[in-house]
């Protein structure tokens, strides 16, 4: 049994279908197939259950998972360390961040970085999952809470500020909000504390749009939707829309950023690190 077919089971075991698998590991569905029933052959069980909902573990499937996950998290601590003593700024580094930030601060302070170093190559994917450091899903991750792994070097990246905006011409909301429209997080997110402020700030106003993008939220605002809590950096650079003063402010949001310990001495994760603090405080 080789490492890339373990990769392949972990992958379907993870994924519970061959087509997201693939799409995990940038193969095709028929080589998925394939390669699975090539490892179910060499260790002579049926690792997964076929369904109509996807693939299940069967029990000797969920005893090889155990082992399978321990021989991963080997690899790529082996795979960590060796990558940690990078001392070039040549190489790619992978970074995580939500939707607005990557694209509204991030992405700006990023292309300036490729430029000055041409031999990195900065993935930046957005995505409301938080990305594993462990599993090296990504080697900097940006996120709107402390990270309490302990092997998660962290620093707090930014203080972010949030405002209440209305589209551009919208008169101010009166007293409880009765009337108002308002667009917020979605339900997963509705413990958030800006969705909070704003529902006790105008506690008669309906919700008329949810999302967990930002920028949906924020597009939906300028277009008449309703009321939005926004960080600043993404609203007051959105079109057509205005600032509403209710007398107090949402509350803002403290940016942390986190990379694994393993890869501390890594120059390129160093150089793109010192550019994106210098960045965001610029």
């Amino acid at each position: 049994m080789e490492w890339s077919d373990l990769k392949v089971f972990l992958a379907i075991a993870r994924a519970g279908t061959l087509g997201a698998a693939a799409r995990a590991l940038g193969q095709t569905q028929p080589t998925m197939g394939r390669r699975l029933r090539a490892l179910e052959q060499a260790v002579g069980q049926a690792l997964f259950q076929r369904t109509s909902d996807g693939f299940v573990l069967t029990a000797e499937g969920a005893a090889v998972l155990a082992h399978a996950e321990r021989i991963e998290e080997e690899a790529i601590a082996f795979a960590r360390r060796l990558a940690g003593q990078g001392g070039t700024l040549e190489g790619m580094l992978r970074i995580s961040a939500s939707d607005w930030f990557g694209a509204r601060v991030l992405a700006p302070i990023l292309a300036g970085f490729t430029r000055a170093h041409p031999g990195i190559v900065v993935e930046l994917v957005t995505d409301a999952r938080l990305f594993s450091l462990a599993r090296r899903e990504a080697d900097l991750v940006v996120r709107i809470r402390p990270f309490d792994e302990p092997e998660v070097v962290q620093r707090r990246l930014t203080h972010v500020p949030y405002a209440l905006y209305a589209a551009a011409g919208t008169p101010p909301p009166a007293g409880d909000g009765a009337g108002c429209g308002l667009v917020t997080m979605d339900t997963a997110f509705e413990t958030m504390p800006d969705v909070g402020w704003l529902t006790r700030m105008l506690p008669r106003a309906r919700i008329a749009f949810r999302s967990n993008n930002r920028e949906a939220q924020a597009r939906a605002c300028a277009a008449g939707a309703g009321l939005a809590v926004l960080p600043r950096p993404l609203g007051d650079a959105e079109p057509g829309l205005q600032r509403l003063d209710l007398g107090e402010a949402p509350p803002g949001r403290d940016v942390w950023i986190g990379f694994h310990r393993d890869l501390r001495r890594l120059a390129r994760l160093r150089a793109l690190l010192d550019a994106m603090v210098e960045g965001v405080a610029g």
